[in-house]
């Protein structure tokens, strides 16, 4: 299959480069966190949660250094990705004329998204964590909602607002 479509590159709004920085900095501030309190852990922690947010998993501390990894692979991962609009997923045909418009959307979403992953890893390392410390014994009680119930609203309203972008 051909990729047909102009190869733009898209300028950084403000607010792209706001959320770049969020998402770094929580990744940074996650890093920062498991390192200074890895000495402090014992030498099993939590490394599972069930439903309702309680640990019934667990690993050896080391496991920590899982979440902030993942985290900094998948960011790296997404942001290259983003450098390429033109291979994403489009819900219209692209031209010169609606490129920019398209693209910006589409690495937008792909640039929240990103942030929404990486400030869910920094949840979960820093109650992770907590957890191992005895300061705090689960996740929460509206973890698993609120993860399922934004993972199906966010498409619906990139949906909407594609749908708006397009007329």
């Amino acid at each position: 299959m051909t990729n047909d479509r102009p190869k733009i590159k898209v300028p950084f709004q403000y607010v792209d480069i706001a959320i770049e920085l969020l998402s770094i900095a929580l990744i940074i501030l996650t890093w920062l966190y498991a390192i200074t309190e890895y000495s402090d852990l014992p030498e099993t922690i939590a490394s599972h949660f069930n439903s309702k947010g309680e640990a019934d998993g667990y690993s050896h501390r080391s496991t920590i250094w899982f979440i902030p990894a993942l985290a900094t692979v998948m960011y790296i991962g997404l942001f290259i990705l983003n450098k390429y609009p033109h291979m994403h997923n489009y819900m219209t045909n692209i031209t010169e004329d609606n490129a920019l418009k398209q693209y910006r959307f589409s690495t937008r979403v792909l640039r929240v998204v990103n942030f929404l992953c990486v400030l869910l890893f920094a949840y979960i390392a820093y109650h992770m964590i907590q957890n191992a410390k005895g300061i705090q014994t689960s996740l929460g009680s509206l973890f698993l909602p609120i993860v399922i119930g934004a993972s199906v609203l966010l498409p619906v309203v990139i949906l909407i607002y594609q749908k708006r972008l397009n007329k």
